[in-house]
């Protein structure tokens, strides 16, 4: 499992954007799956979006996003610097948590996040208040 830090966070107002990072050293994110996650707290940690390696990508597996999410968050890779980014628009208060990712190997969701295993960061701070 890849060591990952997240970056990006912070507080907008409800419809505002904000796009977070996923970026590591020492490994190429492009060979992994990456998943993004929020927690909120007293609840359960949630999957908000996924992207598989990219061979995986381009050929049998493909991009998944939480339903509450659909059609406002994008994620992508940006290979110039490796890092998966998460592109939130239209932001609703019910967005605000703290936003994790996780690396780990080719297909959604990232395997130690499978097999409850995953080592989390600290995570990156949404808060979509007026």
């Amino acid at each position: 499992q890849a060591d990952l830090a997240e970056s990006g966070g912070g507080l907008v107002q409800p419809g505002g954007s904000l796009r977070l990072s996923c970026a590591t050293s020492g490994f190429t994110l492009k060979d992994y799956a990456v998943g993004w996650y929020r927690q909120v707290p007293g609840k359960e940690r949630e999957e908000v979006a996924c992207i598989p390696s990219q061979i995986r990508e381009s050929t049998d597996s493909s991009i998944h996003y939480a339903d509450s999410v659909k059609g406002r968050f994008t994620i992508s890779r940006d290979y110039a610097k490796n890092t998966v980014n998460l592109q939130m628009d239209s932001l609703k208060p019910e967005d605000t948590a703290v936003y994790y990712c996780a690396a780990d190997g080719e297909i959604c969701p990232p395997e130690a996040v499978r097999l409850g295993i995953a080592s989390w960061g600290q995570g990156t701070q949404v808060t979509v208040s007026s």
